[in-house]
C-alpha cells in the first residue's frame, strides 16, 4: 500500500482486519500537515463510526457541525442534513490530527508501517503482472513483493505513473482556492456564493475556524500577485457578514492556496494493482467530498476483494468490479462538482433555491445533497414544483 492518508490508511486497516498481512509506505512522517478542505461529511462521519474512530475524534475536541448556512443571491438556506446511520453531525478535523487516528487505526489492526519512503520502481513477473514495489526507505534501497499494489498516493499518484493508468476522464480545471485559519471565529457549516466568487467556513480543531475563498483558474496568475488583498476582497464581497468575524484579526497560520484542481478518472486497476482515493478519481475541493469519497472507496475495494487475493483470475475480477462500482457512486458528484465550481448562477437554480427555502423538509432535503446522501431526484418532487 502506497499513501498513507485519508485513503491508504482506511484500505490498509480494512485489509488487516479482514486477515491480510499489509506493508503501509508513505513519503511523508507523521503526524503531519497537507492541503486539505478537512470536511468529513456524515456519510464519511458514518464510516468512521463503522470502524471505532469515531469516538476518537471527538476526544480530539473538533468540534460537530450540525447546522449549515449556504448563501446566494437574496436567498439564505439554513438547516441540517438528516445524516445517516445515525450521524448528523459532519467534522473538519485539520489533517495531523486525522491522518494520525486513521494511520493509527491501521497499526493497531496489525499494519507495517513505513514512513519516510518513496516508490520509483515496480515490480513486475514474466507476464507484466505488478508483483510489488521498488524504491528508498530512509535513503536506503528496498523492494517488497506483494500480491497486490494499491496506489493510495494522492492526485499525483507515483503508483499511477508508474502503470501507466490512463485517464478515462478528464475535465478542465475550474478553480483556484486559498485559505486561511483564525482564533475565535464563531462558524458553523458555511457556504457563500456569487458570480465567480464561492467563500467557505467550518470550525476545525482547537478552537479554531477554517475560511476558504474560491475564484476563476482564469484569475490565478493575478491573485497569487497579492493573494491576501484578494482573499479578503473575496470575502468582503461574497460574505460580508463572515467578514466582519474575522475583520481585523490575522490568520492563525501563512495563507495558503492552490491553482492545482485537477478532474479526472483514472483507470481504476490493472492486472495486481489498483488506485483507491484521489490516485484514481480527484475533483475540485470546492464541494469537500475527498475524505468523504476516499472512505467510501477504502470499503468498496476491500469488500470486493474479500478472501480472493490469493487467486489472481479472481482478484482482477474483483478489481474490476470496485473501478465500476467507483465509477458509479462518484459520478453524479463529480457532475455536481464540476457544476459549483464553474462558480456560474442560473436563474432556473435560483428559483430552484428560492422554492425550497420555503419548506424546511426540502431545506434538509438540499442539505443531505450537499453531503452528498442520496440523488437529486429526491429533491425534484412534487413538493417542489408546487411551490415553483
Amino acid at each position: 500500500m502506497v499513501g498513507a492518508r485519508c485513503a491508504g490508511s482506511p484500505t490498509a486497516m480494512l485489509l488487516a482486519r479482514a486477515g491480510y498481512r499489509v506493508l503501509l509506505l508513505d513519503r511523508a512522517e507523521f503526524p503531519s500537515d497537507t492541503l486539505s478542505t478537512h470536511l468529513i461529511h456524515q456519510p464519511g462521519v458514518a464510516a468512521l463510526a463503522r470502524w471505532g474512530l469515531l469516538d476518537r475524534l471527538r476526544a480530539t475536541g473538533c468540534p460537530p457541525i450540525d447546522h449549515a448556512v449556504y448563501e446566494v443571491a437574496d436567498i439564505r438556506l439554513e438547516g441540517c442534513s438528516r445524516g445517516v446511520e445515525g450521524q448528523r453531525a459532519a467534522y473538519a478535523p485539520r489533517r495531523y490530527v486525522l491522518d494520525t487516528i486513521l494511520l493509527e487505526g491501521a497499526i493497531a489492526a496489525g499494519v507495517t508501517f513505513r514512513s519516510r519512503c518513496s516508490v520509483n520502481r515496480l515490480l513486475r513477473d514474466e507476464t507484466g503482472r505488478v508483483v510489488g514495489v521498488a524504491g528508498t526507505h530512509e535513503g536506503q534501497p528496498f523492494a517488497e513483493r506483494a500480491r497486490l499494489v494499491i496506489g493510495a498516493d494522492g492526485m499525483r499518484s507515483a503508483v499511477a505513473r508508474l502503470v501507466g493508468a490512463p485517464y478515462t476522464r478528464r475535465e478542465p480545471s475550474l478553480t483556484c482556492a486559498y485559505y486561511a485559519y483564525y482564533a475565535d471565529v464563531p462558524a458553523v457549516f458555511e457556504c457563500y456564493e456569487k458570480p465567480e466568487g464561492w467563500v467557505g467556513a467550518e470550525p476545525t480543531n482547537d478552537g479554531a475556524t477554517l475560511v476558504q475563498a474560491y475564484f476563476p483558474l482564469t484569475a490565478f496568475s493575478t491573485v497569487r500577485t497579492n493573494a491576501h488583498h484578494f482573499f479578503d476582497e473575496q470575502i468582503r464581497t461574497t460574505a460580508p457578514s463572515l467578514h466582519e468575524r474575522i475583520r481585523g484579526r490575522q490568520p492563525l497560520e501563512r495563507l495558503r492556496g492552490t491553482g492545482d484542481q485537477q478532474n479526472f478518472f483514472r483507470q481504476a486497476s490493472g492486472p495486481g494493482w489498483v488506485l483507491v482515493g484521489d490516485a484514481g478519481h480527484h475533483k475540485d475541493s470546492i464541494t469537500a467530498r475527498g475524505i468523504t469519497d476516499a472512505f467510501h472507496q477504502a470499503e468498496s475495494l476491500v469488500r470486493l476483494v474479500g478472501d480472493g487475493l490469493a487467486d489472481p483470475d479472481r482478484l482482477d475480477a474483483a478489481l474490476e468490479a470496485f473501478g465500476g462500482e467507483r465509477d458509479a457512486s462518484l459520478t453524479g458528484g463529480f457532475e455536481a462538482t464540476l457544476s459549483v465550481a464553474r462558480l456560474q448562477t442560473h436563474e432556473q437554480r435560483l428559483a430552484l433555491l428560492r422554492a425550497v427555502r420555503r419548506d424546511p423538509e426540502l431545506t434538509t432535503t438540499y442539505f443531505d445533497l450537499v453531503a452528498g446522501i442520496g440523488s437529486a431526484a429526491s429533491l425534484y418532487t412534487p413538493r417542489l414544483l408546487a411551490l415553483m
